[in-house]
């Protein structure tokens, strides 16, 4: 068997510790003689696994009581909508700030459903920031203020959170969520398409403070009412049983990781590995991201010629570094380095800039 270090977006690279625990039940889990791709959702095996993580999760987060957690599918695409549908409500103005593509997306969801705003964009800049907090100004009879805490494509991440003064603030946090910890309470719902950092395609993360997610509209679809799938349990239909599952798996390796704290030292340590190199060498490797927004799960930079970025890219995957092209939509190179990706990648990664520098400068 020979494993890459893989710097995929999502799905992306899972720690190797659970694929391996995965592998060896797969076709007997917990003693039922079935595997778990087979259990009903509705078996105590499964119940089981569903309390477990919820509380693991908890745990990770310090999570307030009055905070439910759940699971639905669909994506982040779909929490694109289901934001607003809940939400936005007849007389309010929803508020985006816009700093990167996703943002941009759920932001036209919104505008299908009611009146948004957006009361910041980093667009015209080609999405190299985040806003400062004291940056983002709520218009009247705001019913919420959207972000995205981490742009994938674009490399950025939030490390400072905008004050709302009580105006709901929600936030889709796809592929930094159980990177670091984070002040939840400041937020009225979180989301999370879990095939970025904490999972496989297929499951949706969702922690929403119970108080807001009451009282929905009995007339919203009910696969999009937050209200029913908190009640539910996440059991209202068939949930992503393979996915939760897993989920579940890497919550407990972050545990023994030494949960999220560790995790943030483990993670910002990486990310200095590369924009070491950026900083370095800033004529030959042009970071995208404003320096006090560089995410550290997404480090994404330009080569001075998109020949030499197909050439790095195809390097870097003959020497087991898979998954450094850029997004089509933006081209260059993205190094996508979630919790499952081992220091040793960085630090394979950073050698081979070096190397790839001095062969090419």
């Amino acid at each position: 068997m020979s494993r890459i270090f893989n710097f995929n977006a999502g799905p992306a690279a899972l720690p190797l510790e659970v694929l391996e625990e995965v592998q060896a039940e797969l076709l007997d889990f917990a003693d039922t003689g079935m595997s778990i791709l087979e259990i009903s959702h509705r078996s105590p095996a499964f119940e089981k696994v569903l309390e477990e993580t919820k509380q693991d999760i908890a745990e990770l987060l310090h999570l307030p009581e009055d905070y439910g957690i759940f699971f639905m599918a669909g994506g982040g695409s779909l929490q694109f909508s289901c934001v607003p549908y809940n939400f936005l409500t007849e007389g309010k103005t929803a508020a985006y700030a816009d700093t990167g593509s996703f943002s941009d997306k759920a932001f036209q969801e919104a505008e299908k459903v009611g009146r948004a705003v957006k009361v910041f964009s980093s667009k015209a800049e080609g999405y190299d920031r985040v806003p400062r907090p004291e940056e983002v100004v709520l218009p009247e009879n705001c019913a919420y203020l959207h972000i995205t805490g981490n742009n994938t494509i674009e490399g950025t991440e939030y490390f400072a959170y905008p004050e709302t003064n009580g105006v709901p603030l929600i936030a889709d946090m796809s592929s930094e969520i159980l990177s670091r910890p984070f002040p939840v309470e400041k937020f009225s719902l979180i989301y999370s398409g879990v095939q970025k950092n904490i999972g496989p395609a297929g499951a949706v993360l969702v922690i929403a403070r119970r108080d807001f997610v009451a009282g929905r509209d009995k007339k919203l679809p009910v696969m999009m009412n937050y209200e029913t799938m908190l009640e539910k349990d996440s059991l209202y239909n068939t949930p992503p049983v393979f996915a939760i599952y897993i989920v579940g798996k890497v919550a407990k390796w972050l545990k023994k990781q030494g949960g999220l704290e560790a995790m943030e030292a483990v993670n910002r340590k990486k990310a200095a590995l590369l924009y070491g190199m950026l900083d370095r060498y800033p004529a030959f490797y042009k970071g995208r991201a404003e320096k006090d927004s560089r995410s550290i799960m997404n480090v994404t930079f330009n080569l001075p010629t998109k020949e030499l970025e197909a050439q790095f890219a195809e390097e870097g995957k003959r020497r087991g570094l898979g998954g450094l092209k850029g997004h089509r939509s933006v081209g260059g190179i993205r190094a996508s380095i979630y919790n499952a990706m081992p220091l040793e990648g960085c630090e394979a990664l950073a050698k081979f800039m070096e190397e790839f520098y001095q062969a090419n400068k």
